[in-house]
């Protein structure tokens, strides 16, 4: 528990087939697991709010974005973004995560940050509350570019006016000889690397993730994984008051996914046995760093994510309420699973559960213990 896995060893563990040698890094897993987190399952109940799916770029794994006129395109508009963030905080909801395509019409007066700082504003006037999980770094370089900002100022504008924390999304693979075939109009490596760093840096806790199961390499998996326990170690060396939060596998959902990808894959859904293998290593990786390791429901189902407690994962996710962008990419877990609904997945491991809020702060009175 008290020491990191090389990365070396953290590839052999990544490199392994047999069935039994499998099982047991999983064993390891939730050892480390009950001993890194305790075996407490959180859920956060919150709701995604995807404002537009107008989007500039085409990467090559994306079934969500539509250029404006296309069929299936939209961008909702101020009181549809209330009327969501509403009906969220009706189901108690205490996050609002916010995130959307970038749509280069999205600005107020010329400027793109005016338009997110509305965004922040819309729900935030309403619903102070609310914790804003707010716009991945992809977002932040794409305001950026756009109105000629450091990503700093961007982020710091962006906090003041109500964004509470970062979602670690558009990481998808730290390796850029993937990313130049995934996602080539997408940030690179260093580049995210460096808006995450520089959010930890202003007070901006982030979460973060990986979409696995594609092109990708173990090699690429270790390194990806590396180079997020490097960013949380600096935010310790550097005495940061804020971090990573959180990580989440993402396993890559072909079904309705640009050609290309598709047929270079091979398949359209993940394939659970590798993906729990992934689970585990990155909870052998990580965990001295980053203790909470969240599945995904949307790309595994339910009975996935269930799976995945069992091999390092220590918080079932959120109630999301709506979910295009997986979705939309033909995957087959839903788009809203009800508290109860997670609470029954966690009993069936018999294993007590907790609401949380998204720094992972227990919400009192809902525990259930054993």
């Amino acid at each position: 528990m008290g020491c990191n896995l090389t990365t070396s060893e953290g590839l052999f563990l990544l490199k392994q087939i047999d069935p039994g040698d499998i099982s047991y890094i999983c064993k390891i897993a939730d050892i480390l697991r009950q001993k890194q987190a305790g075996d407490t399952v959180t859920y956060v109940i919150n709701r995604n709010i995807n404002f537009t799916n107008i989007c500039e770029q085409h990467c090559g794994f994306c079934a969500f974005r539509r250029d404006p006129g296309e069929s299936g395109f939209y961008w909702l508009d101020w009181i549809q973004i209330i009327e969501k963030a509403r009906d969220a905080v009706n189901h108690g909801a205490t996050e609002i995560c916010m995130q959307g395509g970038l749509n280069p019409q999205a600005k107020i007066d010329g400027k793109s940050l005016s338009y997110y700082v509305k965004l922040v504003d819309t729900i935030k006037q309403e619903f102070p509350q609310v914790h804003l999980h707010a716009f991945s770094p992809q977002e932040i370089q794409f305001i950026a570019r756009q109105d000629e900002l450091t990503y700093a100022q961007v982020i710091m504008t962006l906090a003041a006016n109500g964004v509470d924390s970062m979602p670690g999304t558009a990481a998808e693979i730290l390796d850029d000889a993937v990313r130049r075939i995934i996602c080539p109009k997408k940030i690179d490596s260093e580049t995210w690397l460096e808006i995450v760093g520089t959010a930890h840096k202003l007070g901006l806790p982030t979460t973060s993730t990986m979409l696995s199961g594609h092109i990708e390499t173990p090699q690429q998996q270790i390194t990806h994984l590396e180079k997020l326990r490097s960013l949380q170690q600096n935010v310790l060396n550097q005495g940061y008051i804020a971090g990573i939060t959180e990580f989440i596998l993402l396993p890559f959902v072909g079904q309705t996914a640009p050609k290309p990808l598709r047929k270079r894959v091979g398949r359209d859904q993940p394939v659970l046995t590798s993906t729990l293998l992934l689970t585990a290593v990155a909870r052998i990786f990580l965990g001295n760093l980053i203790p909470n390791h969240q599945p995904s429901w949307v790309k595994l189902g339910l009975e996935g994510a269930i799976e995945a407690l069992k091999c390092g994962c220590n918080d079932i996710g959120g109630t999301l309420m709506e979910e295009h962008i997986t979705t939309m990419a033909g995957a087959m877990g839903g788009t809203f699973m009800k508290v109860p609904m997670l609470q029954t997945a966690v009993s069936s491991l018999n294993r007590p559960y907790q609401q949380r809020d998204t720094l992972y702060k227990p919400v009192l009175g809902t525990i259930r213990k054993l």
